[in-house]
């Protein structure tokens, strides 16, 4: 059974969070106070799948929250936010967060994006403990290893959250080639794209300030409007307009 750890100073959501997800085969840990809920989050990282965080929480706002848990643990965070709130949004996954859910939601699809993110981060553990010899993609000044989940760049390494790795991942494996917006919600986010979601685009706007916008003069991620994006591979003489 997975552990969820939920911060959230809404008592009555979360009773019906765990009334909903305990079939589905999910243990609910329920704390309604910010800094209470950091201090559980680090003393315990082990033992929770995910982390479900509000932004408006008493004893410490949730963007502080998340701050500490991403300086401390790894675990996969997913932010509750207001619906009329899409700066707040936008922060949250500029700062680590992995996707967010605006309030009201469904309870069908926090399952759906809980069970995609928990997806991903199976599937990075597998890969981390593989047999197989490290596998790397070199991409100009960027290095990536899909076994032992490091990104070097001009050989130093490159803090990535687990998403921001899996949509480099995609983007260099395509080097070259236009990859849509749609594929790279699928395969980076683990769930379809849906109208008006902006994950995919700040999620490549932080990578591409941790990256560097340039390589050899040119931008390394170009935006194909109405598209998605492209890798531009260095090694190619004819880059595309």
């Amino acid at each position: 059974m997975n552990r969820l750890l939920v911060i959230d100073d809404d008592i009555e959501l979360c009773e019906l969070l765990a009334d909903y997800l305990k079939p589905e085969g999910f243990e609910i840990t329920a704390i309604h106070d910010g800094r209470e809920g950091l201090e559980t989050a680090v003393a315990e990282a082990g033992a929770y799948s995910l982390i479900v965080l509000d932004i408006m929480l008493p004893g410490m706002g949730g963007f502080e929250v998340l701050q500490h848990i991403r300086q401390q643990v790894d675990t996969p965070v997913l932010m509750l936010t207001a619906r009329d709130e899409e700066v707040n949004r936008i922060v949250g996954l500029e700062m680590g967060a992995d996707d967010y859910l605006p309030k009201p939601f469904n309870p069908r699809e926090l399952l759906a994006r809980i069970r995609a993110i928990l997806r991903r981060t199976m599937e990075r553990s597998e890969k981390a403990a593989g047999q197989l010899p490290p596998q790397k993609i070199i991409m100009g000044d960027v290095e990536l290893d899909t076994r032992t989940r490091v990104v070097r760049h001009n050989g130093e390494h490159l803090a990535l959250t687990s998403v921001e790795f899996g949509l480099l991942e995609i983007l260099l494996r395509a080097a070259g080639s236009v990859v849509t917006r749609e594929e790279l919600a699928e395969k980076g986010l683990g769930r379809p794209l849906s109208a008006f979601d902006r994950s995919v685009d700040v999620h490549l706007s932080s990578l591409r300030k941790k990256l560097g916008p340039k390589f050899a003069g040119t931008d390394r991620i170009k935006t194909i409007r109405g598209v998605g994006y492209i890798y531009i591979n260095p090694s190619a003489q004819d880059e595309p307009e």
